[in-house]
Parts: C-alpha cells; sequence; structure tokens
C-alpha cells in the first residue's frame, strides 16, 4: 500500500530496487528479505492450501456447494489451459496455469479486501505481494523458464528455428520479443495492481466513507481481470513453443 510520495533508486541496472514508499525488510546474513512481501504472500498461499484441503477432503458422487465451488474452478482454470495450449498438451501444464492464476487471485484480492492498516508494522505497510515489481517480475520469469522448457522438451534444439522464420531477417526482432514478454507481464500486473491501491487510499483519504466502496468493487473486478490476463497470456506463450517450427 503507498505510503510516501517518494521514489528510491539504489541503483539504475537493478530494477529490483525500485521502491514506491517505505518497506520493512528483514536481514538475514548479507540477505534481505521483504518482509511485507513475504508475509502476505505465505497469508494467500496457506489460505489457498486450505481452502483446496477442505474442498476435496471428502468428495461426492452428488456434490454439495462447496465440491461444486471447486469444480467449477477447476473447469475454468482447464479451459484457460485447454484454449491456449491445446487438446492433447493442456493437462501438462494445468498445475502451472492455476497456481499463477489462483496466487495472483488471492494477492490482489488480498489487497483490495483485507483492512491491512489496521496492523502496525515498524516500517512501511502490509499490502498485495503483487503491488511489490519483485513480484510480479519474478512471476513473469517463471512464465519465461516455463514456456522455454516446454518448447526444448518438445522440439529440442529445432526450438530455436523459430528465431529465424519466416526470414533470418527477423532473428534480432524475435529474440527481443522474448525479453519484452516478461517485462510486458510483469509492468501490466505491477501497475494496474499499485494504480488501484493508489486509487483507493487517495479516496479513503478525500471522502473516508461511501466513496471508496464503489471503487474498491471496481477494483476486486480489475485485480480478477489481471490474474485471468497473466495466466492467459502465459498459457498462450506455452502454447506457442510447444507448436513445432514448421507449424507456424
Amino acid at each position: 500500500m503507498f505510503q510516501q510520495n517518494n521514489f528510491h533508486l539504489v541503483n539504475f541496472s537493478a530494477l529490483s530496487a525500485v521502491e514506491v514508499g517505505k518497506h520493512l525488510y528483514w536481514h538475514i546474513g548479507n540477505y534481505s528479505i521483504h518482509g511485507q512481501v513475504f508475509l502476505v504472500s505465505w497469508l494467500v498461499i496457506f489460505t489457498l492450501l486450505l481452502v483446496a484441503f477442505i474442498g476435496t477432503r471428502s468428495l461426492q458422487r452428488m456434490p454439495g456447494k462447496l465440491q461444486n465451488f471447486m469444480e467449477f474452478i477447476l473447469e475454468f482454470l482447464q479451459d484457460i489451459a485447454k484454449n491456449q495450449i491445446g487438446e492433447h498438451e493442456y493437462r501438462a501444464w494445468l498445475p502451472y496455469i492455476s497456481t499463477i492464476f489462483l496466487f495472483i487471485l488471492g494477492s490482489n484480492w488480498a489487497g483490495a479486501l483485507i483492512p491491512w492498516k489496521l496492523i502496525t508494522l515498524p516500517e512501511g505497510e502490509l499490502a498485495a505481494p503483487t503491488n511489490d515489481i519483485n513480484t510480479t517480475v519474478a512471476l513473469s520469469l517463471l512464465t519465461s523458464l516455463a514456456y522455454f522448457y516446454a518448447g526444448l522438451s518438445k522440439n529440442g534444439l529445432s526450438y530455436f528455428l523459430r528465431y529465424v522464420e519466416p526470414t533470418p531477417v527477423l532473428l534480432p526482432i524475435n529474440i527481443l520479443e522474448d525479453f519484452t514478454k516478461p517485462l510486458s507481464l510483469s509492468f501490466r500486473l505491477f501497475g494496474n495492481i499499485l494504480a488501484d491501491e493508489l486509487v483507493v487510499s487517495v479516496f479513503t483519504l478525500l471522502v473516508p466513507i461511501l466513496i471508496p466502496l464503489p471503487v474498491m468493487i471496481l477494483g476486486l473486478f480489475a485485480s480478477s481481470i489481471q490474474a485471468l490476463i497473466f495466466s492467459t497470456l502465459s498459457a498462450a506463450y506455452i502454447g506457442e513453443a510447444l507448436e513445432g517450427h514448421g507449424d507456424h
């Protein structure tokens, strides 16, 4: 959550050093752990694991409301993976796409629904993990590794032929595209979530009772859309990498 209107640039070459406001850090040896991101991320992970455990511990032929809800979520995530990756290959990537979607959705909603300001920290404030650039860059790099692995595992070294198709002249552009994909994924998610929390914070300060409510509802909708976009694009990149170089 935004606290002070200042930007702290440690090093222009280190993207992870860009910070907005103050943050809580834990220092372990030579390493610094972002306390706010760590705490909220593990809360989201624990919540997702708990819901998954409760929702699947006693499956019935005639499902109840919770099992129906869990099956609806599974079918929704299957549709995302199947539509982007393909009928025959999506199952191997369904766990990754599902995890990405659920973690981003949980993180976004954690920032929008939970009144973190009621919890006082020595420095900084608790907020959605996805409003920190380090989290979104890490998620986008995971997607980059995933689609490189997908392409190499299926096509071997011939995967790299895609860089010279349809003509070798496009080699620099095709290489640049692989660098812009994670940048686009990370900055889109980071920018939208940070902007949403800034807008809610400003409206809460100006008109603390009625006006922030519709903005928060809109923020929940936008947060859901961002999780859908990130997971859909991740699946699309993996599906593209799985195509044979001669299939383009």
